[in-house]
């Protein structure tokens, strides 16, 4: 795997926006932000693995124990963003997150509980992406199907109706069903199974 502490590349002006806001409810073991993973926690682990793979900047959005995320980590390398209504969905963390870039930039939104994103992931989503375009992450399925999954990268073009779309748990939801004839896939199965981690069954994904 690529060393995650230099960039793969420099492809323009590209912010990645790593929601960490949720609680880890149905996972039992507090906010997916601080699991311990490969020696630090997840959310220093996988913003720098987007700032390794091409993207400007890292926006974190933080939610849920906030402060004590803030002080179990080092994310000085990052931008730190709080959601004080994280408890509404993931909507609220999204809109955050995407104004919170600067307003000229493509926008990589990536999830916390994603402990198998690598640069190369991230590297090959930015080299894909085609102008007023969506690209994103797609991973095949048991039976061979192609099936969407993260990162996503919204084009700058798209970013103002994306964020008028997403409320309560929606993120962009709403927005990609009514455009999927934007959406570009790319495959990335040959890099990771793209699996969330979401219940105790899946702690293995950590290693």
């Amino acid at each position: 795997m690529a060393d995650s502490s230099e960039p793969l590349r420099t492809p323009g002006s590209t912010t990645a926006v790593l929601l960490a806001a949720g609680a880890g409810t149905r996972l039992g073991l507090g906010p997916k932000a601080l699991l311990r993973f490969r020696g630090r926690t997840l959310v220093e682990v996988l913003a720098d693995v987007l700032l390794a793979g091409g993207c400007r900047e890292v926006v974190a959005v933080l939610g849920a124990d906030a402060a004590a995320v803030r002080a179990a980590t080092d994310l000085s390398r990052h931008r730190v963003i709080d959601n004080p209504d994280w408890a509404t969905g993931m909507g609220g963390s999204f809109r955050l997150g995407v104004t919170a870039a600067a307003p000229e930039d493509h926008v990589l939104m990536a999830l916390v509980d994603q402990p198998g994103l690598t640069p190369e992931t991230v590297a090959r989503l930015l080299a894909s992406h085609r102008p007023g375009r969506v690209t994103a992450a797609a991973y095949r399925t048991p039976e061979g199907t192609l099936q969407r999954g993260h990162p996503l990268l919204l084009d700058a073009s798209l970013r103002a109706e994306a964020v008028d779309t997403a409320t309560g748990d929606a993120g962009a939801r709403v927005f990609l069903q009514a455009h999927r004839e934007l959406i570009d896939l790319v495959d990335c199965s040959d890099l990771s199974a793209g699996e969330d981690l979401d219940t105790p069954d899946q702690l293995h994904l950590l290693g």
